[in-house]
């Protein structure tokens, strides 16, 4: 399911889980394992998503016309 989720849905969820980790909520060791799993689970799908989109940009950068070249991806400083 977490895979069909858009990149904005797997952020917003993983938002959640920090949230409710760092807000000091009553949670038992056991629940707050179980959040933690779940955020390392969406960071995971998180940057898969990111992987994803950056190999078509990669793919997208075109030659000419009729042909394209991988070039590799280069964000900015500030971005990082």
């Amino acid at each position: 399911m977490p895979e069909e989720m858009s990149f904005e849905e797997t952020l917003t969820k993983l938002e959640e889980a920090v949230e409710r980790l760092e807000s000091g909520e009553s949670l038992t060791l056991d629940e707050s394992l179980e959040v933690f799993e779940e955020g390392i689970r969406l960071a995971r799908i998180g940057r898969k998503k990111l992987d994803d989109a950056e190999l078509r940009v990669q793919r997208l950068i075109e030659i000419d016309e009729d042909e394209f070249e991988t070039v590799p991806f280069e964000a900015d400083e500030d971005m990082v």
